[in-house]
């Protein structure tokens, strides 16, 4: 398992209103740059689109305290999703036979670890961000 080391630190704030302030603000950034589905291009995947607005819907079926602990990485997590090159673990959703999962593991500027995780549908190639967590 490799790690990606980020050139980012974590979003700073201990509440969800402090830390959700400043990742809306990387992500109304990226937002801005397309009239359609906010992206990035991802070096792993040959430049091609994750879609982002997966990953809000997922945060916020989770409570408060998770929600806060997941978004503190979102900057260290978007900078790996666009320059990481190395390989994810890799493996079949089990709920749906369709789709893969790919892991990302890295590591911020205050060596703390994380995991990136994105869905791909295996038919049309979509690639979506699902989810940051610590580890």
């Amino acid at each position: 398992m490799d790690l990606f080391k980020t050139k980012k630190k974590k979003i700073p704030g201990t509440s969800f209103r402090e830390v959700n302030k400043d990742a809306q603000l990387i992500y109304k950034r990226i937002k801005s740059q397309t009239k359609r589905t906010p992206y990035l291009r991802s070096k792993y995947f040959k430049k091609e689109k994750v879609f982002l607005a997966l990953f809000w819907a997922h945060l916020f079926d989770k409570n408060e305290k998770d929600r806060v602990r997941r978004l503190k990485f979102y900057d260290c997590a978007l900078d790996l999703i666009k320059n990481s090159t190395y390989d994810p673990e890799s493996r079949e959703n089990f709920q749906k036979k369709g789709e893969l999962l790919h892991r990302f593991y890295g590591i911020t500027t205050n060596r703390e670890k994380f995991v990136v995780q994105i869905k791909e549908n295996k038919r049309t190639k979509r690639k979506d961000l699902i989810s940051i967590y610590p580890v």
